[in-house]
Formats: C-alpha cells, structure tokens, sequence
C-alpha cells in the first residue's frame, strides 16, 4: 500500500464519525507498506496489510450479498481479466468501454477514486486523468491481481476457451496506462475509509445495482467527492436483482413505492435535486449509452448496455 493513503484513511467501522488510522509497519519497500497493519485508537480494530495489500473492511459488511465469493473464482477473475483488457491483446471482439468512459473526465491536479475497481483497468484510467488514483474493491483476488499488473507492467492469465480447456493471455499495459501512481486496497462502497471531500473525480462502473445499500453508495460517493471542481461518472445496466439488494432497496426497477420506475431517472434526480440526499448537488452533464461485453469462454458472450451519467458540481 502506498504511504500516501496514509494522509487521508478513515476508520470504516467507525463512521458516520471520520477517525483517522495509525500505521504499524513491520516491512516496507520505498513509498509501499508492504506488510503491517493500520489500527482505529478508538474502536481499536485493526486492518490488516499483507504482501501490500490493505484490507479495510467494517465489520458492518457481514450484510454484503453472498454471491460475492463468485469474484473469487478463476473462472469469473478471466471473464473480468478479459473485459478489462482484451483491447490490449488485440482480441477481435473487444470493444473499447474504458477508453470510451474515460473520455468523459478532463485531466485534474487532484486524486481520483474508482469504486468497484474490479482488475483495475479503469483505475488505470483515472491515473491519466489525475495526480493519483485508487481503486477499491470487495475482492482481494481482483485487487491482488491490479497491483501486480500495476507493479509489473504485464500479467498472465488463463482464458476460458471450452470446458477445461484454456489458452494463455498476457496482458501488457500500454507506457499511456504505466505510472506510478495508481493504487488498490480491498475495501467496501458502502463504507468507504477515506476522509470527507478527498476525491475531484469519482466513478462507480457498474456497481450500483451489485451493492445491499445503492443509495448508501450514493451518499458515500457524495461524502468523500470535492464540493466544487469535481467530477463523477456512473454507469450502470440497473440490473435489479434480490441476490443483490432487498427491492425496498432499489433505486428503480419498481411498480409502486419509493423510486418506483426508471432508475437511470431516478438516480439523476438524486443526484440533482436541490434540498435532497446529495449536499451540494450535482449538476448533469451527460447522459447516454456505453456497450460493455464480458466473456465466459469463446462461445459465450454477455453484451450489457451500461447506462451512464456524468455529473459535476
């Protein structure tokens, strides 16, 4: 873990309230905690950092889905693997969402967060935009592997071709993706361990119908984004499902109730309305269509229309 998230880490089990960590390090290379823990003086929970990894999860996460143990497995880590980079190996049927998505954010002197940062691609992203940027995500298998592609430039992997049957894929970033400063922790959406108005660009991909609490994800986005000069990116299917969340929980996707309809206009009015959950609010830039694919073996495909918005305030 780079020291730098030193300045700004929370105590997530703590909040609303913001408690800032104390490090303990039992080994460190440069500008990286590699192993050691980081500990709350108040609630006195501790927070593991092993092979450079930190893992500041709040014990409040024992509500998360139980399908997330699936971002562990092999299978589903190549299908990410691929969607991420595929464009990078130069497979025919990659298509160029993370390129595409980060168009929509200009460059900024300030630090970037990448919520539900999967392998890490948009994460990369960000680091072009910004100062420095850092992806957070449940899976410590998938922040496991963006560090190491962070930290080696290349990655193999085995890619699902039929039944048991796989070939080998290498992926190579680009000098444009190279950089230093991008960094990944495991960490929660819903609570997340960093410091009020940290962040002048933000981005939740296709995570908020993946999460217990959508608007508790909202709100954490709000909290820890600049109140002016900043920028946000959601995109996202509104895939509604009881795996992930409770109905009463959805922010669309309803016959009657609260946030009954359109979740892509629902969401826009949360995060416009005047008076409403978001202080300051933000204002609409964009709205439209990013087609993203993922891959299960060389046969079957997923093609998901990601509705996206971008805001500023």
């Amino acid at each position: 873990m780079n020291k730098i998230l030193l300045d700004f880490l929370i105590c997530p089990a703590c909040l609303p309230l913001e408690l800032s960590l104390k490090s303990f390090i039992l080994k460190s290379g440069g500008d990286d905690i590699i192993s050691g823990h980081l500990y709350c003086e108040k609630c006195a929970r501790k927070y593991p950092v092993s092979n450079g990894i930190a893992v500041l999860l709040p014990d409040t996460t024992a509500e998360t889905s139980s399908s997330q143990d699936r971002y562990e497995e092999e299978r589903v880590v190549s299908s990410y693997l691929w969607a991420h980079y595929s464009d990078l190996f130069h497979d025919h049927d990659a298509n160029n969402a993370y390129s595409a998505w980060s168009s929509h954010f200009s460059k900024t002197d300030g630090i970037a967060l990448d919520t539900g940062c999967a392998v890490g691609r948009f994460t990369f992203e960000l680091g072009k935009k910004s100062n420095f940027a850092v992806g957070i995500d449940r899976s410590y298998t998938f922040v496991k592997l963006a560090r190491k592609l962070a930290k080696k430039g290349c990655l193999d992997f085995p890619l699902p071709m039929e039944g048991d049957l796989t070939e080998k894929r290498t992926i190579i970033l680009p000098d444009k993706l190279k950089n230093q400063n991008a960094e990944f922790i495991v960490a929660d959406a819903l609570a997340l361990p960093f410091s009020r108005k940290i962040f002048a660009l933000v981005s939740s991909l296709n995570l908020l119908d993946k999460v217990p609490k959508p608007l508790t994800h909202l709100l954490e986005i709000n909290r820890v984004a600049h109140e002016d000069n900043a920028g946000f990116l959601l995109s996202d299917p509104f895939s509604w499902s009881l795996d992930s969340a409770k109905k009463k929980d959805w922010l669309g996707g309803k016959k009657e109730g609260k946030y009954q309809g359109n979740g892509l206009k629902n969401v826009c009015s949360i995060l416009t309305e005047k008076n409403g959950h978001l202080r300051p609010p933000w204002n609409l830039v964009k709205k439209g269509v990013q087609p993203w694919k993922i891959r299960n073996h060389q046969n079957h495909y997923e093609m998901i229309r990601s509705q996206f918005i971008v805001a500023s305030r």
